[in-house]
C-alpha cells in the first residue's frame, strides 16, 4: 500500500546525540517533519518512523495495535542507542505516551525526555463504549489537524478505526502504571487550548513521574498539533535547549 504524500519515515545521521521522534494516533511523521528538521539541521541525529498501519489508509490501522506502534519505536531506540552516546526520546499526543513508556523501561538508555501535548487517558464515554461498540462500529470520526493557524494542516486519517481505538486505551493504562518509573529529564510542553488532549493529561503525568529536572511550558496560541501551529518554532528551540543542556551536563561528567 502506497504512503501517503508527506508520511513518510526520516532518518538523519549527525552527531553522537541521538533524538527519537514519535508521532501520534492516526497521525503521521509529516506532523513531526519540521521539528525533526529542526533538531537535524543542528547537527543532532535524528529518527522519525512511520508507525504499523499509519500514513496508507484507516483500514490498515483497524488491524494493528500498541504493541506494534511501541515496537516500532523500542526498535529505533536501540539502534540509535548504537550509534550514539545519548539518546533523548520526544513525541507528540500518543507519541508523547510512547516517549514515556521508552523512558520508564530503558532508564539510563534514555538520556531526557521532550513531549507535547502528551496523551495518557482516553475519554470516559467513548471508552466504555469500544468494548462492545467496536464490533458494531469499524470507525468513528477522525482527530487530525487540530490547528490554529491558518493554512495549516495534518496529514492522517479523517477515519479512526474502533479496533484501534480499543487498543489505544489499553495502552494509556499500561503507560499511566509505569509513569512512576520515569526518572529522567522531562520537558512537558502543552496548549492552552486542545479539541483532542485534555491539558488534565499534562497534569496527571507532570503528577506522577518520579523525574527531578522537570520544566513544564504552555503554549498560548496553539491547539494539539503544536508542531504543526503558531508555537512551533518555541517548541523547536526549547526541546533543542533542553536537549544541549543535558548533552551538555553529561559530557562534562566525564
Amino acid at each position: 500500500m502506497p504512503v501517503l504524500a508527506g508520511a513518510e519515515p526520516m532518518r538523519h545521521d549527525g552527531s553522537e546525540v541521538g533524538v527519537l521522534l514519535c508521532h501520534g494516533f492516526t497521525g503521521t511523521p509529516q506532523s513531526l517533519r519540521p521539528w525533526a528538521n529542526y533538531l537535524a539541521a543542528r547537527g543532532l541525529t535524528v529518527s522519525l518512523p512511520l508507525l504499523p498501519g499509519h500514513g496508507t489508509r484507516w483500514e490498515d490501522l483497524a488491524v494493528t495495535g500498541w504493541r506494534d506502534w511501541y515496537a516500532t519505536v523500542d526498535r529505533e531506540l536501540r539502534q540509535l542507542g548504537e550509534r550514539c552516546e545519548q539518546v533523548f526520546v520526544c513525541g507528540l499526543s500518543m507519541g508523547g505516551a510512547l516517549a514515556l513508556r521508552l523512558a520508564a523501561r530503558h532508564g539510563d538508555a534514555v538520556s531526557g525526555v521532550a513531549v507535547v501535548n502528551p496523551a495518557a487517558t482516553f475519554p470516559r464515554l467513548e471508552g466504555l463504549a469500544l468494548p462492545v461498540g467496536r464490533f458494531l462500529l469499524r470507525s468513528a470520526k477522525g482527530i487530525t489537524s487540530d490547528i490554529a493557524k491558518e493554512g495549516s494542516w495534518e496529514v492522517g486519517y479523517e477515519r479512526m478505526p474502533t479496533h484501534a481505538a480499543y487498543s489505544l486505551r489499553d495502552f494509556f493504562r499500561v503507560v499511566r502504571r509505569e509513569l512512576p518509573q520515569v526518572t529522567q529529564p522531562l520537558l512537558v510542553l502543552h496548549s492552552r487550548t486542545d479539541h483532542v488532549v485534555p491539558p488534565s493529561d499534562s497534569a496527571l503525568i507532570l503528577g506522577s513521574v518520579s523525574s527531578t529536572d522537570v520544566t513544564e511550558t504552555v503554549l498560548e496560541r496553539s491547539y494539539h498539533v503544536a508542531t504543526l501551529d503558531h508555537d512551533a518554532e518555541r517548541v523547536f528551540a526549547d526541546s533543542y535547549g533542553f536537549i544541549t543542556r543535558l548533552a551538555a551536563r553529561k559530557t562534562a561528567g566525564k
